[in-house]
C-alpha cells in the first residue's frame, strides 16, 4: 500500500511541477496553443523546447531527485542550462488546464499543494526505509479495527441440510403448453401472444410437418403435473417444467421422448393438475360415448412406466377427461353437432382398471368430440366447426337429458361449416384461441362473438386456406 501511495504522489508532484512551468509562461503557452492546428500538433510544441520558470525552479530546490516518478526518461524535467522539459502527461494536462487556474490565486494553491505532496513523499520513504514504522502502523491499524469491529457477532451461524430438487430452482410461472397430433410437445412464454379481433388472420403458433397439426392446448403453471393419457388406457405424469421450451415457429419435442411409451402407444389426452385433492374425480369420455369416473387420488402417485387409468374397447380411444367435484353437470358433443347434459352423479365412482358406462348414444358413423363439465350457468358454449365457423350459445339453452341419450341440436352441421371439431365453455370476458391444422393461430376476446341459439350454422371464427 505504501509503495502505491507513493508512486501517485511522486505522479501527482510531477503533474503539478507542468502546471507550475504553465503558469510563469501562461502568454506564451496560451499563444501556442491557439496557433496548433490540432490538440496533438500543441502537445509536441510544449515538449519540443525547454521552459524557463523560476517557480519551478524554486519548488524543485526544495526537494530531492527522489521525489522524480519511476520510470521517467532523463530528458524530462529541469535540464540544466536548457530549461524545463515537460513530458507527454505534463502536456496533457496543461491542455485540459481550465482558465480559471490561471490566477494568481490558483498559483498558491499549486505550490501549497505540491508542498504537501512532497512531504508526504518523503514520509512514504521514510516508512519503507525503517521496519519499525511499518509493524507500528499496521498495529496501530489492527488496534483501530478491534475498537469498531470487535463487538460480538450479530449474524447466527446454523449447519442445516436440506434436499433440493430440480423444481425448487424453477420459477413458478403460466406457459402456453401444446401437443401435435404427431405428438410434438413444448411449452411457450404465455406472453407471446396478443389479443385480435374475429376473423383476423392470426400468426403462426406452431411449426409442424405437412400432415400434422396441433392437437391439444392449455394454460398451466410451470409447477403443475400434467397427466397423459395413452390411446392404450394408461397414465403418465409430466412435469410442466420438464416440457421443454420453444418459439412460435419452432416443433417441440416428441412426447415419446419424455415419457416411457411403449410401441405403438401414443398420448391421446392430457390433464394439467395442481394438487391430487381427495374431493375431485377424472371423468372420462371416449368416442364411441363411453364414459367414467375415477377418484384424482387414485392418480396421486406418480410412476415412471405409468399405470392403467381406464380399459378401453377395440377402436375406442379418449376423447376428453376433466376434473369434476361431484356437483356439476356434464356434457358430451359430437361431431354431428349434436349435444347431451347430464348429472355427474348419473355415472358412479369407479376404479382405475373399469370400462365405464354408456354416456351418449351415437348413429352408426358419429363420433364424441368434446367432453365439458358445466360449473356455471352464466357460461355460454363455443362451438366450432372444421370450415372455421362457429358460434355462443347459452348453457341454458342445453336442457338436461338422461345419460345415454341422442341428445339436442347445438349446432348445424351443413355442406359450409362441414362437421364439429371443437366446443368448449367461456364467460363473457374470456380469449380464445384457435389453431387450424396447418399450425396458425389466432386468439380473440369472447364478447366478439355473438350468442346465437343453439338450431343455427354460427358466424366466421378464422379464415382458413383453401384444402
Amino acid at each position: 500500500r505504501t509503495i502505491f501511495e507513493l508512486r501517485k504522489a511522486r505522479e501527482r508532484g510531477h503533474i503539478l511541477e507542468g502546471l507550475a512551468v504553465a503558469l510563469s509562461n501562461v502568454d506564451e503557452i496560451i499563444a501556442l496553443i491557439k496557433a496548433a492546428p490540432t490538440p496533438a500538433d500543441a502537445k509536441r510544441e510544449l515538449m519540443a523546447r525547454g521552459w524557463r520558470s523560476s517557480l519551478v525552479e524554486d519548488m524543485l530546490s526544495r526537494v530531492s531527485d527522489a521525489s522524480r516518478p519511476e520510470g521517467l526518461a532523463p530528458e524530462f524535467g529541469m535540464v540544466k542550462g536548457k530549461g524545463y522539459f515537460l513530458s507527454d502527461a505534463q502536456a496533457q494536462a496543461i491542455l485540459e488546464l481550465r482558465l480559471q487556474r490561471l490566477t494568481g490565486l490558483e498559483q498558491d494553491k499549486i505550490v501549497g499543494e505540491y508542498r504537501e505532496v512532497m512531504d508526504k513523499v518523503a514520509d512514504l520513504l521514510d516508512i519503507l526505509a525503517k521496519p519499525a514504522r511499518v509493524t507500528q502502523i499496521i498495529g496501530d491499524e489492527l488496534v483501530t479495527i478491534r475498537s469498531q469491529f470487535g463487538d460480538k457477532r450479530r449474524s447466527e451461524i446454523v449447519t442445516h441440510t436440506q434436499d433440493m430438487s430440480m423444481e425448487d430452482l424453477i420459477a413458478p410461472e403460466d406457459v402456453v403448453v401444446t401437443l401435435s397430433h404427431s405428438g410434438y410437445m413444448k411449452a411457450q412464454k404465455l406472453d407471446e401472444y396478443r389479443a385480435q379481433k374475429r376473423g383476423g388472420r392470426g400468426k403462426q403458433a406452431a411449426s409442424t410437418k405437412e400432415d400434422d397439426f396441433v392437437d391439444n392446448l392449455f394454460i398451466a403453471n410451470t409447477h403443475d403435473y400434467i397427466l397423459c393419457f395413452s390411446n392404450r388406457g394408461r397414465v403418465y405424469w409430466l412435469k410442466v417444467y420438464e416440457v421443454p421450451q420453444g418459439t412460435r415457429i419452432s416443433r417441440g419435442k416428441p412426447i415419446v421422448n419424455l415419457l416411457p411409451l411403449e410401441a405403438g402407444e401414443q398420448i391421446n389426452a392430457i390433464l394439467p393438475v395442481s394438487q391430487f385433492a381427495d374431493d375431485q374425480f377424472v371423468f372420462f369420455a371416449t368416442t364411441d360415448g363411453t364414459v367414467k369416473k375415477t377418484p384424482l387420488s387414485d392418480f396421486a402417485n406418480p410412476r415412471t412406466k405409468g399405470i392403467i387409468a381406464i380399459n378401453l374397447d377395440e377402436g375406442d380411444f379418449l376423447i376428453g377427461v376433466a376434473l369434476t367435484d361431484g356437483k356439476h353437470d356434464v356434457m358430451l358433443f359430437s361431431d354431428e353437432g349434436k349435444a347431451v347434459r347430464f348429472d355427474e352423479n348419473d355415472v358412479r365412482s369407479m376404479g382405475r382398471a373399469a370400462r365405464g358406462v354408456r354416456g351418449m348414444k351415437l348413429t352408426k358413423d358419429g363420433k364424441v368430440i368434446a367432453l365439458l363439465v358445466a360449473e356455471n350457468e352464466q357460461q355460454s358454449v363455443l362451438t366450432a366447426t372444421e370450415n372455421g365457423y362457429g358460434k355462443r350459445t347459452s348453457i341454458i339453452e342445453y336442457t338436461r337429458h338422461g345419460r345415454g341419450t341422442q341428445g339436442m341440436i347445438a349446432i348445424q352441421t351443413s355442406a359450409r361449416n362441414g362437421k364439429v371439431v371443437a366446443a368448449t365453455l367461456v364467460d363473457q370476458d374470456d380469449e380464445i384461441m384457435l389453431i387450424g391444422t396447418n399450425g396458425v393461430l389466432i386468439r380473440t376476446r369472447v364478447k366478439e362473438i355473438r350468442e346465437m341459439s343453439r338450431a343455427t350454422q354460427g358466424v366466421t371464427l378464422i379464415n382458413l386456406d383453401k384444402g
